[in-house]
Formats: C-alpha cells, sequence, structure tokens
C-alpha cells in the first residue's frame, strides 16, 4: 500500500486489479475520499482505494525503462551509478545498509534504503521541476 502523500500526479504505480497487479499512471487524486484516479497500460481510468495501490520496486530494469543508462566507470565495489543527462542515482551499502544517492548538477540527496519507482520520480520532480517518466 501507499500513503496518499507519497502520490503524486504522474507517479507509476501498481493497482490491484481482477485479481493482478496491473501497472498504471496517476492521473488525479481526491484527498477527502482518498481515492486516486490511474490510468492503465489497458487504457482503462479507475478509481481506486490506497489499499489497492502498490508501489513498484526501483531496480536496473526500472531505470533503464526510466530512460537511465548504466555508468559502468562510476560503478564499483558493489555500488551502481545510473545517470540520465545530469541526474544521477547511486545505489550502494553502506554499514550493511542499503542507501541511495542521488545527484542533480550541485543537489544531492542521501536517502537510507532503497527507492519504489514513485518515490524515485517525486524526488526527480523535486530537483529537477520536471516529471520523470
Amino acid at each position: 500500500m501507499i500513503r496518499l502523500q507519497d502520490v503524486k500526479t504522474g507517479d507509476t504505480v501498481l493497482v490491484a486489479y481482477e485479481g493482478s497487479l496491473v501497472e498504471g499512471k496517476v492521473l488525479e487524486i481526491n484527498h477527502e475520499d482518498k481515492q486516486v484516479c490511474v490510468l492503465t497500460h489497458e487504457e482503462q481510468e479507475f478509481w481506486y482505494d490506497l489499499e489497492s495501490l502498490h508501489p513498484i520496486p526501483l531496480d536496473e530494469t526500472q531505470l533503464l525503462r526510466l530512460k537511465f543508462q548504466k555508468d559502468e566507470t562510476q560503478s564499483s565495489n558493489g555500488s551502481a551509478v545510473y545517470v540520465r543527462g545530469p541526474f544521477s542515482i547511486k545505489l550502494y551499502q553502506q554499514d550493511g545498509q542499503d542507501m541511495t544517492r542521488l545527484d542533480y548538477r550541485d543537489e544531492h540527496r542521501e536517502i537510507k534504503g532503497t527507492l519504489t519507482v514513485n518515490q524515485l520520480q517525486n524526488h526527480y520532480h523535486g530537483m529537477t521541476n520536471f516529471h520523470l517518466e
């Protein structure tokens, strides 16, 4: 389940639809009713309760789908760096804990743990003023 404050218009999420999880894009948020309108790849719009929304774990497949490229020259010692223009993501471990570092020009963010796709989209928007799709 995703918390309402973690969902923004344009985010990519999974929704429970007819017994399976389907990927979709958030079109609208109704804060009063705590529902989210999602457009699925089947081109269907539907309002979902928060219990039906699920995050997509951020992994290499998702990063490549979001048009990031793995930078082999910066990846070392178990860390991986992915770049999209001036924005980069470093996935690494520190003291046995997963860490994520986001860099955009002279701004950087250190995040304990791993991110989900919608969290990355929100950080990306906050740092660049552009939505990541």
